[in-house]
């Protein structure tokens, strides 16, 4: 649980470093953009080399698809019925539909169910969520701030986006088998290991409780989409219709479960999507999991 530990004292960090007014008022756009620019595609270099290409991937990949997928169109359905924003539904996309996979995923499965579900969770989160995040993910966050860009000026958004740039160069350098030197590699770990620290810094210093009344319900529609609606939709699909059942099920839909992911709020809040109501959505989910992930395992451990 050290993990969790220190997602919890760097979020409160961030609270602490805007109380005591010591840190100008755009740290964390600079935090962001570092974030952006240096750890997501350090990210990228990390982990994608790492994932081996087989069947026995095809569901524990499928769940950030799927979950990202439904919640756009949920998102996009419910927006239109409750007259939501066009911010508003581009950050409750961006948060609600992708998950904390990984900083919260990993150490939550491995209180759960053992080292052996972690092989799992890293299929959920490096060829899944990543990859969601990194592509459809920031053409999502390009759609929604920008509104009428013409599709030309949206692919090169997209295509120029750092991790976007950094997956290309890894594609070339496997076309032509070159290796990451050793030097390199150790990097872009440490690197990636700053990514969630910083970018809880930057969400504790963003959240403002004052903003609650104003988004407690777009709040409250996110948060129960992300925490219950998703993983139950996994749920009916994987046990109910696909008849899969053990250890590769039970993770995968507890994945499922996780939080709004961090990278998701960041890209919302860079792109001005809503900045408080995706600090909020990470700022009150993440601590909410705790109390709703132990629910999970216990109801899959009798149904999966």
């Amino acid at each position: 649980m050290n993990q969790l530990a220190l997602l919890i004292v760097c979020f409160v960090m961030g609270l602490l470093l805007k109380k005591i007014d010591k840190f100008p008022s755009n740290t964390p756009q600079t935090l962001n953009a570092f974030i952006i620019n240096i750890c997501l595609p350090a990210m990228v270099f990390r982990y994608l080399p790492k994932v081996h290409w087989n069947a026995s991937i095809v569901y524990p990949v499928l769940v950030s698809w799927i979950v990202f997928g439904a919640g756009w169109i949920f998102f996009r359905v419910i927006g239109k019925q409750f007259s939501l924003s066009h911010n508003t539904i581009g950050c409750l996309i961006l948060t609600a539909a992708l998950g904390n996979t990984s900083f919260v995923g990993f150490p939550m499965i491995e209180a759960f169910y053992g080292r052996e579900g972690l092989p799992i969770g890293m299929l959920v989160d490096q060829v899944g969520t990543f990859l969601v995040v990194s592509t459809i993910g920031i053409l999502t966050a390009v759609k929604y701030s920008s509104g009428s860009m013409s599709i030309l000026e949206v692919v090169k958004r997209v295509a120029f986006f750092p991790s976007t740039i950094a997956m290309m160069i890894l594609f070339a350098m496997s076309r032509f088998h070159w290796d990451q030197p050793e030097g390199f590699n150790f990097v872009v770990e440490r690197l990636s290991d700053i990514l969630t620290p910083l970018a809880l810094v930057s969400v504790g210093f963003q959240l403002g409780f004052g903003s609650l009344t104003r988004y407690l319900g777009s709040l409250t529609l996110g948060l129960t989409y992300k925490l219950f609606l998703a993983p139950g939709l996994l749920s009916l699909l994987y046990v109910y219709l696909l008849r899969t059942h053990g250890l590769t099920t039970q993770v995968s839909i507890f994945e499922a479960a996780m939080p709004p992911m961090i990278t998701g709020g960041i890209l919302a809040i860079e792109h001005n999507l809503e900045p408080d109501l995706a600090a909020l959505m990470l700022g009150i989910g993440i601590p909410l999991s705790f109390v709703t992930l132990p629910f999970w395992a216990h109801l899959l451990e009798r149904i999966a």
